[in-house]
């Protein structure tokens, strides 16, 4: 005989935001870039302005964003989602904007869009994922990659005397009178991904405030391109990324009155 029994009556506590559609992601095992995407999501959804918000989609990893996000989403040309955002808000200055730019898009390519964007002080939010390569094209050296790293295009590991040196641009950005709020942290633990969903409320809220340029910096891992495990990649971050991009608030200028010149 069979014996059925009822089951108990459990609360569910969590469940999939509405800020993200129901489909699977593509990104490899292990890739942060789903982490951070729940975060945005959950984030907008909590803020309840997931109808009036556009994002834009960079060249890079995360180029089918626009698949995964529930509100409106733009596709960029490599590097020039800055651009693109800064006319969806001059057009439409009561949307919600914000880019989602890996390392590569963001940092290389498109610096200089990012850069003048901050500077004019463009009243938009950049979510910056930094995994120190480019994931997409094949693991190839970025502006970000460390001191030593080994990528497909610096096989023994990146020389300062033939490449430079890493760009940390959040710090760059921090020396502009028009960002507003600049910070960095990772989701390789429970606590980073509580911490790091705080910093990106802060800066959609600075963006709600009329505050000018916020950007969320993401230290994110890469296990495909960087040769190791899940949990070798979330260690790495911690004991080696670390140590070139420090976590913490960059820039915070949200109590201070806008600047409205």
């Amino acid at each position: 005989m069979t014996m059925h029994t009822a089951a108990p009556n459990m609360e569910n506590i969590f469940s999939r935001t509405e800020g993200l559609c129901d489909i699977r992601l593509h990104y490899c095992p292990g890739c942060s870039h789903g982490i951070v995407h729940r975060l945005v999501a959950e984030v907008l959804d909590e803020l309840g302005v997931l109808d009036r918000t556009v994002g834009i989609c960079p060249v890079g990893c995360a180029v089918f964003a626009y698949d995964y996000f529930n509100c409106d989403m733009l596709e960029a040309a490599h590097g020039r989602a800055p651009a693109v955002a800064t006319g969806v808000k001059r057009a439409c200055p009561d949307a919600v904007v914000f880019t989602y730019q890996g390392d590569g898009d963001l940092a290389s390519i498109g610096i200089g869009e990012v850069v003048h964007a901050a500077a004019r002080g463009e009243n938009l939010t950049v979510i910056f994922v930094n995994n120190a390569l480019y994931g997409m094209t094949g693991g190839q050296m970025a502006p970000t990659t460390l001191l030593g790293q080994l990528t497909t295009t610096s096989p023994l590991g990146r020389n300062s005397g033939l490449a430079g040196y890493p760009i940390r641009v959040g710090e760059m950005l921090a020396t502009l009178d028009g960002a507003a709020y600049i910070t960095r942290h990772t989701v390789n633990g429970p606590a980073a991904v509580h911490t790091t969903k705080r910093a990106i409320t802060r800066a959609f809220e600075a963006q709600l405030a009329g505050k000018g340029f916020s950007m969320v910096e993401v230290l994110s891992s890469c296990p495909t391109w960087w040769g190791r495990t899940p949990k070798e990649s979330m260690e790495w971050i911690q004991q080696t990324m670390q140590q070139t991009f420090p976590l913490g608030v960059i820039l915070d200028r949200l109590e201070e009155p806008a600047d409205t010149r």
